[in-house]
């Protein structure tokens, strides 16, 4: 048995339990160990039903007074009871678990553990709790238990008992003990526990001290060797010589003075850093990060105009197929309208062979100017008459080796890589080390600011009225819910049954569809292009809308469990509203009202500016803050987050400077390699650097 084993090779895992392991993307034992815990809990001793407070978790013991009432609203059932203690009584309500009705039966005594809420007839009550017997909660109160992000047919359990199989298994042990590749000195210096340790640690520490310690180990992996690699591939490359020379042309020129708005100072100062690149001697390697709203595209569409007014081709990915379309659009519209010297192509996954074919016949012969698509425009089919600039967004970062495959075709471009992640200047120094970096820090004088509130549970009946005000106007809204479907967590609203609730409580009217990030690419993307289109009233959805659809229609966002998520990631979800001519609001559901968590999600109440929001969630959530969701998802990590572990991304920068030629001395590099392709250590995908 061995990392790359099969997830069947695992004791009481057969065909049909290996289909929802594969549900999670988990496939082989290398896939389980490394699919870490999204959360962990501590369950403290059982409560009065008097001493709860709304916005706070609690475990109550309470007796089932009568029998539980089962409604059936559209395609939603939800069952309602009482349970009492002898110091009051509250409700509990379940979504989609009628079966609950034969199992709750008056007179049986349960634990009861989820968030407390209020009604706004101050009634207290807890949606969707867990259930426990008195003997198996007592054994949980022992220790940390891991949560894992979970899908239907499958538990917590289920998971936590394979892992710890995994990790009895002698010969993976002595794998994992051969992936220690930190030099000893940096293990001493910077107090960091074994790789090993770590591993087992992570899932299933016996305190908060060990779980902090293990984290820390695993994360300072991740940027230590992100950082070690990212500087050997620009060492090895290089200052490369501008092999397509250009000059400042008169359509470059003219296409700004047209356009009917003015650009800002801070797009004018970009746009002439990158003019000096491109006409330079060097190849331009050029970060640019501009906050959402403030007007990069327009950046990168003058960039690849100068490209092309020179004679050469040039091309645009975006992270989604929807949003390559819709660039697609906007260049012929722009073509058209100031008789641009574009002739743009569209280049995507889903399009039939045919039509992939006569683009690529097209780019070959330079017979088209502009590539538009998703990443499949630099894949090896695609061969390129004068490639000469390529434009990209941080989803898919732009790296070493990418251009050193295009240099084996005979071009060396020009890279662009566009980035709305409110990265501070001196972390986006130690991530980007191989690219310049550009600020465009202010918005454009027209934009209508996003007016926002940050409110409790109570509040969401006011807020779905809302909703179907805007929506009877004729405008669009997201719905954010931080997990998939029911089983993921007791006490985080879900996409597949927050669907259900919307479709009872709103009109019929009202088009309601979900999208996720499990689902396939294909229906993803019909899902998006309806609800751009305006076929879909409402998109109920993962942060998976974080980035990849423009409507300018949308006016409300409105986001579930606002706490889980970090504050940099908020702003990049309202960043979804806000970008038509009417006015827009973002409404955040904070289900955990404690004055903490109030006081971080009044930053977003208070500032438009996610440059600052940044700076404010980098200084209010520590690396003690083991709860929520990652933000950072664009540097591909597993469990590093740039903004909650900062101080150990700056240590592991650090200790590259002081031992990164060490190691290279040492012939550790290809070694690390190797251990990566075995799958023994966890690290980023390094295809992109």
């Amino acid at each position: 048995m061995n990392l790359q084993s099969e997830i069947t090779t695992l004791k009481g895992v057969g065909e049909k339990s290996a289909a929802l392991f594969h549900k999670l993307h988990i496939f082989t034992l290398r896939d389980l160990l490394f699919y870490f815990p999204r959360d962990y809990e501590t369950f403290e001793a059982p409560v009065l039903i008097k001493e709860v407070h709304p916005g706070e978790r609690y475990t109550v013991s309470g007796l089932v007074t009568a029998a539980p009432v089962l409604r059936h609203v559209r395609n939603l059932k939800i069952l309602t009871l009482t349970v009492k203690d002898e110091s009051g009584a509250m409700q509990l309500t379940f979504f989609n678990m009628p079966y609950l009705k034969n199992t709750l039966k008056p007179g049986s005594r349960y634990l009861f553990r989820g968030m407390v809420q209020e009604r706004s007839n101050h009634a207290l009550f807890i949606e969707q709790p867990g259930i426990y017997k008195e003997a198996d909660y007592q054994n949980l109160t022992r220790s940390i238990q891991p949560k894992y992000s979970l899908t239907k047919g499958i538990s917590n359990q289920s998971i936590s008992k394979a892992v710890r199989q995994v990790l009895s298994e002698e010969t993976i042990q002595k794998a994992l003990a051969a992936g220690e590749m930190l030099p000893e000195e940096i293990i001493r210096k910077e107090n960091l526990m074994s790789y090993k340790e770590a591993l087992g640690a992570i899932h299933f520490p016996e305190n908060a001290l060990q779980l902090g310690e293990a984290r820390k180990r695993l994360v300072f992996n991740e940027f230590f060797f992100f950082i070690l690699m990212l500087r050997e591939a620009k060492n090895t490359a290089g200052k490369e010589k501008n092999r397509c020379p250009m000059i400042e042309t008169a359509q470059a020129g003219r296409f700004l003075e047209a356009l009917p708005y003015r650009l800002t100072r801070a797009q004018l100062s970009v746009i002439k850093e990158i003019g000096e690149d491109m006409t330079g001697e060097g190849v331009m390697s050029r970060l640019v990060q501009g906050d959402v709203g403030s007007g990069k595209t327009i950046v990168a569409l003058w960039a690849l105009l100068l490209c092309v007014s020179n004679g050469y081709q040039g091309a645009m990915m975006a992270p989604t197929e929807v949003l390559a379309r819709q660039h697609f659009e906007t260049v012929r519209e722009l073509t058209g309208k100031y008789g641009l010297p574009f002739k743009p192509v569209l280049l995507t996954g889903s399009q039939p062979a045919r039509e992939k074919r006569e683009a690529y016949a097209a780019i070959a012969s330079g017979e088209v100017n502009l590539v538009l698509g998703t990443h499949a425009v630099i894949q090896e089919k695609v061969q390129f008459a004068n490639l000469a600039l390529v434009v990209t967004d941080e989803q898919h970062r732009f790296g070493v080796r990418q251009r050193e495959m295009l240099k084996e075709k005979g071009i060396l471009p020009h890279v662009l890589v566009m980035s709305a992640t409110p990265i501070p200047r001196t972390l986006a120094i130690i991530l980007y080390g191989d690219l310049s970096i550009s600020v465009i820090d202010e918005l454009p004088e027209n934009r209508k600011p996003v007016k926002n509130c940050v409110v409790g549970p109570a509040y969401r009946a006011t807020a779905y009225a809302f909703m179907a005000k805007e929506i009877a106007a004729g405008r669009q809204v997201y719905c954010i819910c931080p997990i998939v479907e029911e089983g993921g967590s007791e006490d985080l609203e879900n996409v597949e049954d927050y669907t259900e609730k919307l479709r009872a409580a709103l009109p019929p009217s009202v088009r309601i569809a979900s999208l996720h990030g499990r689902m396939r690419p294909s229906d993803k993307n019909r899902i998006m292009e309806d609800f751009a289109a305006g076929y879909t009233d409402v998109l109920v959805s993962t942060t998976v809308i974080e980035v990849g659809i423009n409507v300018p229609n949308a006016t409300v966002m409105l986001v579930e469990n606002a706490e889980r998520f970090g504050l940099a990631q908020l702003h990049q979800l309202r960043g979804r509203v806000g970008r038509g001519d009417a006015q827009s609001y973002c409404i955040f559901i904070n289900t955990h009202e404690t004055k903490e968590t109030q006081k971080r999600l009044d930053i977003l109440n208070h500032s438009n500016d996610g440059f600052y929001i940044a700076s404010q969630d980098l200084q209010l959530r520590g690396p003690g803050d083991l709860g929520g969701i990652r933000q950072s998802g664009d540097m591909q990590f597993k469990l590093g987050d740039i903004y909650r572990d900062t101080a150990i991304l700056k240590q592991a920068a650090d200790a590259v400077e002081d031992y990164g030629e060490t190691m290279r001395e040492r012939g550790m590099l290809p070694r690390y390699e190797e251990l990566v392709k075995e799958g023994i250590l966890n690290t980023v995908d390094f295809t992109s650097i």
